[in-house]
């Protein structure tokens, strides 16, 4: 077991508690992730039933199966984990999320497990996953080597970590910062920091880093015409989402 340091930026934290009650609001503050999340859906559950060998067709496929899911906000991905049979941990570092997770999880008759906190506590804790939820977190850390090897020492061996975040480029300011919060009004402005983004060979290189295997790195590709998002084998020139292992050994 590592020693872990906590590697929670409050200010970007504070960010996230100031939205925290329009989590389920499909027009509100998190009307883009309401709009990717079917993709980022699709993205997980196939990974998850290709790494454990689960057919996708039965009543709850990932019975027996235990997720993490980091920064699980108000539970967009938490609650069709838990649908899929998953045992589901949602951990989120701004406190003021976890009761409108709980509250929605209720109303939804299902049975998660909120909790507030840090990838670095559960770790120290010695809990340990099948499946580990990284989404949209590692670009709002201080420190992503570090929380990067706490979400290694988090997975059991041969456990599964898949991993969203957005390029650093031009194109990715133009459409996250200047685009989303600045055009569209889809996010408040500040909600990113360009120069906290994390292109795709350096999130590999930190992967590496923390003792993963990267096995697959896709794209999540918004079409304004379809209004519609896609999962692209090529274009990860903004958002883009990796997989990777805990080696067994």
């Amino acid at each position: 077991m590592s020693d872990w340091t906590d590697t929670v930026d409050t200010a970007e934290v504070a960010k996230f508690e100031a939205m925290a009650a329009e989590w389920w609001d499909p027009s509100g503050k998190f009307k883009p992730l309401h709009m990717l999340n079917p993709c980022r859906l699709e993205y997980v559950a196939g990974q998850i039933a290709a790494e454990f060998g689960r057919d996708r067709r039965a009543a709850r496929p990932f019975e027996g199966l235990r997720v993490l899911d980091i920064g699980c906000g108000g539970g967009l991905l938490s609650e069709p984990m838990a649908r899929l049979g998953a045992e589901v941990v949602g951990v989120d570092a701004a406190a003021r999320n976890i009761p409108v997770a709980r509250l929605h999880a209720e109303q939804s008759g299902l049975a998660i497990d909120y909790r507030h906190g840090t990838a670095e506590a559960l770790a120290a804790a010695g809990e340990a996953f099948d499946v580990v939820l990284n989404m949209e977190v590692v670009e709002h850390v201080a420190d992503p080597q570090g929380y990067l090897r706490a979400c290694h020492d988090l997975l059991r061996p041969g456990g599964l970590m898949i991993c969203s975040t957005i390029n650093r480029n031009p194109k990715s300011w133009l459409m996250a910062i200047v685009g989303a919060e600045r055009v569209m009004r889809w996010l408040p402005v500040g909600t990113h920091d360009w120069r906290k983004f994390i292109t795709p060979d350096e999130l590999e290189a930190l992967l590496r880093g923390a003792g993963l295997a990267p096995v697959d790195a896709k794209g999540f590709v918004f079409d304004p015409l379809g209004w519609s998002w896609s999962v692209s084998d090529r274009d990860l020139s903004v958002n883009y989402v990796t997989a990777s292992l805990r080696p067994e050994a």
